[in-house]
């Protein structure tokens, strides 16, 4: 529907993306994570198959071994899917690697885009990944698209990349990865973790670790924030990652915020998303755009062509997508 919408529109321009392998993922996440999604639809299929799709039947929590010592790294299928997944909402099937892998190498190579001198590109990525930690998937998230394209363009330039996560659901995995690092600042802007998924991340005291103490602003919004009080809260974002010194901004694009949308309770409109792009591209900087969630499946097109439209405009750039 975002392909749609955008392909109706000629002031987007599409770019087919290339493959980035392996690498640029290993960078981020465990690379056990990465071995287990490329062989384990194939590995349960001959263990248990054949399944439609598959999620763990055990998840491992520490308490489980509380006072008995470290817990040993699964070897065998059925116990190595509750090791590397956190949650029931993200099952494995048939081409879930494959399309994960497609995803990344959407994102990268909107990063190759700004990095050639555009100076915003927006990567349509699904699935999407800011749920995903270093050694986690979850949250419809196997790969975490955002993680690896901040770090992608930090290793390139040698400068500061921010991200910013407007997702209604906090960007978790995002956070994790960069908790302790200066050279990417998080910034997200999401419902209250008291009563939205994830629950267990997103708060406010949450700044960030060793040297990135202080990198990691969260900003916990009330249900049916509206329009002028989402852009009250994005300005202090975007002010943020300004006096940060980061020189590019990779951007969670969740839609989820959008008023209508059946699994949150914000309360934005398509003007609002049009002024938030604007909002966010007056930083002057870089911007890598790629999307994340946003169930109302029938305004999901125009949110997304305003929300890039608006940032468009605040860059004063020509669209591509």
């Amino acid at each position: 529907m975002i392909r749609a919408a955008l392909a109706a529109d000629a002031e987007f321009e599409f770019v087919a993306p290339d493959d980035h392998g392996r690498s640029p993922i290993e960078a981020v996440h465990d690379r056990g994570l990465v071995d287990f999604l490329e062989s384990a639809w194939l590995r349960f299929q001959e263990a248990f198959g054949p399944t439609r799709d598959v999620v763990p039947d055990v998840f491992f929590n520490p308490a489980l071994r509380t006072g008995m010592g470290d817990a040993r790294r699964p070897t065998t299928i059925g116990a190595e899917m509750g090791w590397w997944c956190f949650e029931t909402t993200t099952p494995l099937t048939h081409g879930t690697y494959d399309a994960a892998r497609s995803s990344v190498d959407v994102a990268l190579t909107a990063g190759a885009q700004v990095l050639a001198g555009e100076r915003i590109a927006y990567g349509l990525c699904r699935p999407p990944g800011h749920h995903a930690a270093r050694s986690l998937y979850g949250g419809y998230c196997f790969f975490n698209n955002a993680a690896i394209t901040a770090d992608y363009l930090v290793r390139e330039t040698g400068s500061k990349v921010a991200v910013l996560d407007v997702d209604y659901h906090h960007g978790n995995g995002t956070q994790q990865i960069f908790y302790d690092r200066a050279d990417v600042p998080f910034v997200s802007l999401h419902g209250d973790p008291r009563r939205a998924y994830p629950y267990h991340a997103g708060y406010p005291d949450e700044t960030g670790t060793g040297a990135g103490l202080g990198a990691t602003l969260n900003l916990p919004l009330a249900a049916r924030t509206d329009d002028d009080q989402y852009l009250a809260a994005l300005e202090h974002a975007v002010a943020s990652i300004t006096a940060s010194g980061a020189e590019m901004v990779v951007v969670s694009l969740g839609l989820d915020t959008f008023h209508l949308d059946p699994i949150s309770d914000l309360a934005l409109t398509a003007d609002g998303f049009e002024r938030c792009g604007a909002l966010v591209a007056s930083s002057g900087l870089p911007l890598v755009i790629l999307q994340e969630g946003g169930y109302a499946a029938e305004a999901l097109g125009d949110n997304a062509r305003r929300w890039l439209i608006g940032a468009a405009s605040g860059a004063g750039v020509a669209t591509s997508a």
